[in-house]
């Protein structure tokens, strides 16, 4: 058997030096979700000065950004496909870009050169005897584009687990190795108990979900309080782009069990993992789960072979006719479309799929005004993630609304019969002035 140990010793550098290795003009990929590397990051804030125009492409990061910091510019500059609140403010001010994509086609913009990467900083789990290295908790972002880099800085961590699936990358393709041993940032999707709404909202979906269901779960503490109302559901089975410790009791209560689905059965297939160290010690090395590209796991046409696949997204407003915005506030985008449509339309296309957008009826602005979420219109410039064709059900905490094969005026009806009770009459008297009804 080959020595990769010595291979592998031959490559480690410290942060410091690794990031020598960066260019002025560069651009990078920065792996993110809870598995941004922080070490060699860390290192490239102190090393900026001595750059120039270097762009960091990324997604959703977790932790601080000292990288998008004012003193940052002309020297660092974030490209995200994703806007995570650490970006949000730079965003919003012009001292970072943001880029639209569906989460399907993230890795394919620097795998088809697109975005060619000069750089990719990964975070992986210790080599295998084989010399393997897992990419851990987030795999379904990172693995394309990492090897389609021209150089890899890897922080190879003791604490990252070692998850499987189409998850590894050899020592091998790794060019400068960076040792570390922290624990990994933890993310819970639903701290405490869910607020009453989002508890109504969760039973509401669980009854549109039959046994023999396969689920993906949208980020947001919705997605999370449903799990709870499943105990009593049979052979559920799980492909998402990501999922969070609500799962753990699910499958040691028999209820997740993948019997039943269409493509890889007894399999929970995801993207990338949040949630805490509780979780991340229990997807090391456990052969239930298969992390695996986003560009596999979040195509349409893949979710769509899974019967009865149930897709769970969040959404900021939905007007009348049934347009969904969930990546920005009016222009000011707040997040992206993520894994959203790709979900929606994947399980719209499944036998006995269940779409699923959930929200609560009202939303509070910083001045205490209470505004509702269903809309006679969308703010202007607000984006539509999931369009009115692509649209079924719609939750609230006063019930479910099925849109789809409905006129505008059923839809109408149906969305103001969701809505806080204190905003239908006002949305009912917009709905007649629109001729919806």
């Amino acid at each position: 058997m080959a020595d990769y140990n010595k291979l592998y010793q031959s490559r480690v550098v410290s942060a410091e030096e690794a990031v020598r290795h960066i260019k002025s003009g560069n651009r990078i990929f920065l792996t993110g979700n809870c598995s941004v590397p922080q070490k060699v990051l860390n290192a490239l804030v102190e090393y900026a000065p001595n750059l120039k125009d270097v762009e960091i492409c990324q997604a959703l990061s977790i932790g601080p950004a000292d990288y998008v910091k004012p003193e940052m510019q002309g020297h660092l500059r974030v490209n995200t496909m994703f806007v995570s609140a650490n970006v949000r403010a730079a965003v919003h001010e012009g001292r970072a870009d943001f880029t639209p994509v569906l989460l399907s086609e993230f890795p394919l913009l620097f795998k088809n050169k697109h975005l060619p990467v000069d750089v990719a900083l990964i975070h992986c789990s210790p080599p295998d005897e084989h010399g393997f290295c897992s990419l851990g908790i987030e795999v379904g972002l990172t693995k394309s584009p990492a090897e389609s880099a021209k150089t890899i800085i890897a922080e190879v961590n003791q604490k990252m687990p070692r998850t499987l699936g189409d998850s590894f990358i050899h020592v091998s393709r790794l060019n400068y190795i960076v040792p570390v041993d922290y624990e990994l940032p933890e993310l819970l999707m639903n701290e405490g108990a869910p607020d009453e709404n989002t508890d109504r909202i969760a039973s509401y979906i669980a009854e549109l979900i039959p046994d023999g269901a396969t689920m993906q779960m949208g980020i947001g503490a919705i997605p999370d309080a449903v799990l709870k109302y499943l105990k009593n559901k049979r052979d559920l089975g799980i492909h998402t782009e990501l999922f969070s410790d609500g799962v753990i009791e699910l499958v040691e209560e028999g209820v997740l069990t993948g019997a039943r689905k269409s493509i890889h059965p007894g399999k929970m297939i995801a993207g990338f993992i949040l949630g805490s160290r509780r979780l991340y010690q229990w997807v090391d090395d456990n052969p239930l789960i298969e992390l695996h590209p986003t560009e596999y796991v979040n195509d349409p046409f893949v979710i769509a072979q899974n019967e009865r696949q149930v897709a769970i997204n969040s959404a900021i407003e939905v007007d009348l006719t049934g347009q969904v915005c969930a990546d920005s506030i009016g222009p000011k985008i707040y997040s992206g479309v993520g894994g959203q449509l790709d979900f929606i339309y994947g399980a719209s296309r499944s036998k006995g799929g269940i779409p699923i957008i959930a929200l609560p009826s009202t939303t509070t602005l910083r001045d205490r005004q209470v505004v509702s979420r269903i809309t006679a219109m969308l703010k202007q410039g607000a984006g539509v993630v999931t369009t009115r064709n692509h649209v079924h059900y719609v939750v609230t905490e006063y019930g479910v609304a099925y849109l789809y094969g409905k006129s505008i005026r059923q839809r109408a009806l149906q969305l103001i019969n969701i809505a806080h009770p204190d905003f239908r009459a006002e949305l009912t008297r917009q709905a007649r002035e629109l001729h919806y009804i």
